[in-house]
């Protein structure tokens, strides 16, 4: 027979949100007041070893939730996870976002060749970019464009003041146009033709 108690531990590591006692017992298939017996005895362990995490009481719940006294330690470490360096992928995403905004997550790795989704995800937890939207086109894929964070970061008032891109880009680039604007220009060619007929 396994042990019940680390069960229930488990679920409550796992879960991250407020769990009630009744949830627990019919995973572990106990009642709820053995359940609760069993969180008890947990929290009392915890507090009996200082362990670096405790269980709290939330309403009829109960959550996992890291030590008060930690709380420094704990701040220091997800402040350098934010302040990390960004890697030249995070920066290459950045540079395609800043200069076509907005933009959709295909578009990005239409450029780039390859998925951005993972680094898409850490510039918007960073705060650099943020959501702006729906495409109107089917499956309306989110735009995104850089924040006023971003603006911060890189000493720039507005957009407009993004330096100019090297004349081989420009040039490159200069057909480009913003994926609103293709689809607006699509639209319209399907009315006329349609018109013409």
């Amino acid at each position: 027979m396994y042990d019940k108690k680390a069960a229930v531990e488990a679920i409550l590591f796992a879960n991250g949100s407020p769990a009630e006692p009744d949830k627990i017992a019919q995973a572990i298939e106990v009642k709820p007041s053995q359940a609760e017996k069993l969180i008890l005895e947990l929290m009392d362990d915890y507090e009996k070893q200082e362990r670096g995490i405790r269980i709290i009481k939330l309403n009829k719940s109960y959550q996992m939730v890291s030590a008060k006294k930690f709380a420094p330690e704990i701040r220091k470490v997800m402040d350098l996870r934010r302040n990390t360096p960004l890697s030249q992928a995070a920066l290459e995403v950045l540079a395609v976002v800043a200069y076509n905004q907005p933009v959709t997550k295909a578009f990005v790795e239409q450029v780039r060749g390859v998925d951005c989704s993972g680094v898409l995800g850490s510039l918007t937890t960073k705060g650099l970019v943020e959501e702006k939207g729906r495409l109107e086109l089917p499956g309306r894929p989110l735009l995104y464009g850089t924040t006023e964070n971003f603006l911060r970061c890189f000493n720039l008032e507005s957009i407009e003041n993004l330096p100019p891109l090297p004349e081989s880009d420009k040039t490159d680039n200069s057909d480009e146009k913003s994926e609103e604007e293709k689809s607006k220009e699509n639209n319209n060619d399907v009315e006329n033709t349609e018109v013409e007929k």
